[in-house]
């Protein structure tokens, strides 16, 4: 991933490909490249870094023709470099493919290629499709696109050229969008719509399994098995801001709605075809054996990345029954932790660059223990410095307040807890794989929660008119409250404050009175009865309580609370990756009630890089 333009027409290229990339500059990215049919034949320029970089490259070395293909790279396979950026081509220089996604079974597609001859030059698992559909062509692209797309498993949208066949750009969607953009005498292919509406507002969109082949004079669509289908136009008429945001009116509420998504992105490849085991190939240090000698856990990070870690604490500790301390990263170098080379140290961070989580990771490194990183962006300093590292695929995140970032860290924790699991066979098989199944039906039941998004806006504008609320839930749920806390601070600047429900009549009582909000968390069934209790005992100071319930208690949870919001039911465990979502839904709409710039709150910065 992350942005895919092409163009076939009459103008030159190379200025439509560098346009396009610079509208999907919002989606993040760390390298660029473009591919052009030129009067040599197919050229390819590409380079690590910002597009002005690129631009820079091909200022006294422009590539002229008609026919090209471009892309910005966030990097997923590899660390960025001008050799991992797209596009990428085969030996013989013929074929040229860019593509967003993951294709899970590169390694072995790489390894008969390479036996059968063929030289990478990349880390990418892109890099093989080239190949592939080289090796698949016997004069007709749109065949051997095809054949190479049936024998590749993951999520895909290409954009494939070959020099064969110069009047031909042919578009293949799996799992990762792609549209189609339809001018006079012109065509294009983009990722997202913004790449493309300075030229034409007529768009086709691809769905799963579908392709097209594109020439100066139309547009032929079919299924990748061939079979012809028909589509009608889309007419766009969004401005080019909105475009961005793919329709929603904030970033934030658009990553709200990409979690489904980055959840299956972050789980794919990482469980086995047959669904009953965890698979991560990413961790190389941390083996089967170097973890059986594991005695104890620090999980490090900041801000929402901690009460990700606050989550991942109790996955661990039921999973595998190994101690785990949870720690500030700001805090941890001061308070002279105990760690030996025993100890796993995990470190927490959206953007991997984190300066107290950096600071943290030398800290235990110089320690003599073992660093695994969970982060968003491969190739940032987190990731480069850990020992292993797990990447969360939730994709770039524009909004500061995190939403789908926090929610693929706690993917990440439940898989890895899970592979600890197998190791040390702390869990069963058949237990490894009844939570493997629940976890395959989180997207669709956050999707079901994002259906219900009004009900939330309802409930988020009489929020917006307190001025102090409180957040209270037991065991994973006093997690998720703390997040659901920082949550509504960051972006509607309402004070709130989280407390574990149990801890209410050691002090907190005291701040209840008539009318004050309180949103109360109710997914933990261990602990149904004395959450219960403690939501009556604020109903009982005059306390104006909204509950989170898991779907099948709203008959009897509905006698002590004012309103409530019924969630899917999951795992116990699972509970966080759901009842996060609504929370993050009731910021949003207060935040929006309010006035406030929801993508940017006051004061506050995406990558914190300083101590």
């Amino acid at each position: 991933m992350c942005g895919i333009v092409g163009y076939i027409g009459n103008r030159e290229s190379q200025p439509i490909l560098l346009e396009g990339l610079s509208k999907l500059e919002y989606r993040g990215y760390d390298s660029a490249g473009i591919a052009v049919f030129t009067e040599n034949g197919l050229e390819v320029t590409k380079t690590v870094g910002r597009l002005a970089n690129l631009e820079g490259r091909l200022t006294g070395d422009p590539l002229r023709g008609t026919v090209g293909i471009g892309h910005t790279r966030w990097a997923t396979h590899g660390k960025p470099s001008d050799a991992n950026s797209h596009p990428h081509t085969d030996n013989s220089l013929k074929f040229s493919v860019v593509h967003n996604g993951i294709i899970e079974n590169y390694l072995e597609l790489k390894e008969e290629l390479m036996l059968a001859g063929h030289r990478f030059l990349s880390e990418t698992d892109t890099e093989v499709i080239s190949h592939l559909i080289s090796v698949e062509y016997e004069g007709d692209i749109v065949k051997a696109v095809q054949k190479a797309v049936r024998k590749m498993r993951g999520a895909f949208a290409l954009g494939v050229l070959t020099e064969h066949e110069p009047d031909r750009l042919v578009a293949v969607r799996y799992a990762s969008p792609l549209i189609i953009g339809v001018g006079e005498g012109e065509k294009f292919i983009a990722s997202d719509i913004p790449a493309i509406l300075e030229h034409t507002r007529d768009i086709y969109i691809l769905n799963d399994g579908e392709m097209a082949v594109l020439t100066r004079d139309g547009v032929e669509l079919m299924t990748v098995e061939g079979n012809p289908i028909a589509k009608e136009i889309f007419r766009v008429d969004w401005d080019l801001m909105t475009a961005e945001k793919g329709g929603f009116d904030h970033f934030m509420l658009k990553e709200i709605h990409e979690q489904p998504k980055a959840y299956r992105d972050t789980m794919r490849g990482r469980i086995s075809e047959d669904g009953k085991n965890v698979v991560l190939p990413e961790l190389t240090t941390l083996t089967p054996e170097t973890l059986k000698g594991i005695n104890r856990v620090h999980i490090v990070a900041c801000g929402t990345a901690m009460h990700a870690g606050l989550v991942g604490k109790t996955v661990i500790e039921t999973l595998v029954r190994i101690p785990v301390e949870t720690d500030v990263a700001s805090e941890y170098r001061y308070r002279s932790p105990i760690i030996t080379p025993e100890t796993l140290v995990i470190v927490v961070s959206q953007s991997g660059e984190t300066a107290d989580t950096l600071a943290a990771l030398r800290e235990a490194q110089r320690c003599g223990a073992k660093v695994l990183a969970i982060t968003n962006v491969v190739g940032s300093s987190v990731a480069r410095e850990a020992d292993d590292v797990i990447i969360t695929l939730a994709g770039p995140e524009i909004a500061v307040a995190s939403t789908k970032a926090y929610t693929s860290q706690l993917i990440a924790f439940y898989l890895f807890g899970l592979y600890w699991a197998q190791t040390t066979g702390s869990q069963t098989a058949e237990q490894i794989a009844h939570i493997l199944a629940a976890m395959d039906s989180l997207p669709e039941q956050v999707e079901r929660i994002l259906s219900q998004a009004d009900t939330i806006k309802t409930v988020a504008e009489d929020i917006s008119k307190s001025s102090s609320l409180f957040f209270i839930g037991r065991g994973l749920d006093f997690a998720v409250a703390l997040e659901g806390s920082l949550k509504l601070k960051e972006i509607s600047y309402i004070h709130s404050e989280a407390y574990a429900a149990g801890e209410l009549k050691h002090g907190t009582l005291a701040l209840i009175e008539e009318g004050v909000p309180v949103i109360a968390l109710l997914t933990q069934e261990d602990l149904y009865e004395k959450t219960l209790s403690n939501i009556k005992e604020t109903k009982a100071r005059g306390a104006h309580v909204l509950a989170i319930v898991n779907e099948g208690h709203e008959a009897e949870v509905a006698k002590s609370v004012d309103r409530q919001f019924a969630i899917p039911r999951t795992l116990q465990l699972l509970s966080p990756a759901l009842s996060v979502v609504p929370l993050q839904l009731l910021s949003y709409y207060a935040s929006l009630a309010l006035g406030h710039d929801v993508d940017k709150p006051r004061n506050l910065a995406k990558s914190v890089t300083v101590e």
